[in-house]
């Protein structure tokens, strides 16, 4: 166990790290599992305020995940409850109080809150020691709930959090909170950008581009597992990724829509000029001044890429839109294999798998098998054939995916 330096030494650890971390929903896993360490928690989960509503968003449990197969994930799902003070978590949100239960079990009568024993029943867990800590932002306003679970002491026995904890958490949730606010206005700015999109193209919606960029993680994450890489960089590439593959077709705005709305097939002309979207998604982040910038870059230009050498746009001018020689000798027209960027091979099974599993006003959605059976028809030809294994072994986890975030009708 950490003693009272140590703890505080984290803590301002974590306070320059946290302000590194660019996307919300990486953030978010970040800020529980950080939160939890320093506290020595088993488990807990992060609720983000909408409106008149909690949003349970994230979920973690060492006990649970220690008895899932090596490499495989805690599944959950994402719910919406109304605030209001009966509820544990509804109580902090309403009242901005930091709530510390020693068993919530044994809650007093006279208490307007109540805990909730029916996710301990479906998950076989016993939830005893709780703390709950508002996440609030620069003006005050409540703007999500942590809440931790079953502190432990160094024999791993479940035990009450004290008042240490209760100061600790409420500093971590002070910085939690003000990098929640920033990560929340970067998510923002994104799904503006894709409503513009959208607004082109009915296809590029938010459900489609979120599903597409938390499935490129999750598999890059087992593709990177399965190298051995470590989890501090797993972590760096996780944060940029998913937000780059979020705007991996934003280029379909210049596309005219006699080409990208036309409901029959594309002539050779139009579909030359479709092509385009690739290079000029690209262009829109050619002034690096991130890393986001030099991964949106791979993403939106590579995602049509084919490890056969098939696809396009190739060795290309961003700026100019024409092909480059790599030599006086030949002109290559496409990339091949390990040439294509990963982030590019990432993004393009993860938008092909979306796109077939997805109703359209062109196609319905292809059955599960059928979809399965196509992946591994197109490994070695459309696929990075090592990114196809990570996506198989990858299948629970982005089923809850798509379940987290489905469309709209």
């Amino acid at each position: 166990m950490l003693n009272e330096t140590e703890r505080l030494k984290e803590i301002i650890r974590l306070d320059t790290e946290l302000s590194t971390v660019q996307d919300l929903d990486i953030l978010l896993e970040r800020i529980l599992s950080e939160a939890r360490k320093i506290t020595i928690a088993d488990a807990g989960s992060i609720y983000i305020r909408e409106e008149a509503d909690l949003i349970f968003s994230y979920v973690q449990n060492a006990t649970l995940q220690k008895k899932l197969p090596s490499g495989h994930k805690l599944i959950y799902s994402t719910f919406r409850v109304r605030i209001s003070t009966e509820s544990i978590s509804g109580y902090v949100a309403e009242t901005g109080r930091t709530l510390s239960i020693p068993d919530v079990y044994e809650i007093d009568e006279e208490a307007p809150y109540n805990f909730d024993s029916s996710y301990d029943l479906v998950s076989q867990y016993k939830t005893t020691s709780m703390l709950t800590v508002p996440l609030k932002s620069t003006r005050g306003d409540i703007i999500g709930v942590l809440q931790i679970i079953n502190k432990q002491d160094p024999e791993g026995r479940v035990i009450s959090f004290d008042s240490e904890d209760e100061i600790i958490c409420q500093h971590f949730a002070s910085t939690a909170s003000m990098a929640l606010q920033r990560a929340q206005l970067t998510r923002a700015l994104i799904l503006r950008l894709i409503a513009m999109a959208e607004l082109r193209d009915p296809k590029e919606t938010g459900p489609h581009v979120n599903r597409v960029a938390t499935y490129s993680i999750e598999i890059y994450e087992r593709w990177a597992k399965n190298r051995n890489i470590s989890k501090e960089e797993i972590n760096k590439v996780r944060d940029v990724l998913r937000m780059a593959a979020m705007v991996h077709d934003v280029g379909k705005v210049a596309i005219p829509d006699r080409i990208l709305k036309k409901p029959g097939k594309l002539t050779k002309a139009e579909r030359g000029i479709m092509k385009g979207h690739t290079f000029l998604g690209a262009r829109l982040f050619i002034d690096k001044q991130s890393q986001f910038d030099e991964v949106a870059v791979q993403a939106a230009l590579r995602h049509h890429e084919n490890w056969d050498g098939t696809g396009y746009p190739g060795y290309i001018n961003i700026k100019t839109g024409k092909p480059e020689k790599l030599d006086k000798k030949r002109m290559v027209t496409s990339l091949y294999g390990e040439e294509i960027p990963l982030f590019g091979r990432l993004v393009a099974i993860a938008d092909v798998y979306d796109a077939l599993l997805s109703k359209r006003v062109y196609k319905d959605a292809w059955p599960e098998e059928k979809v399965f059976t196509e992946m591994k028809e197109l490994s070695g030809k459309k696929f990075d054939p090592e990114i196809v294994v990570a996506f198989f072994q990858s299948l629970d986890i982005l089923r809850s995916v798509a379940r987290r975030y489905p469309d709209v009708e």
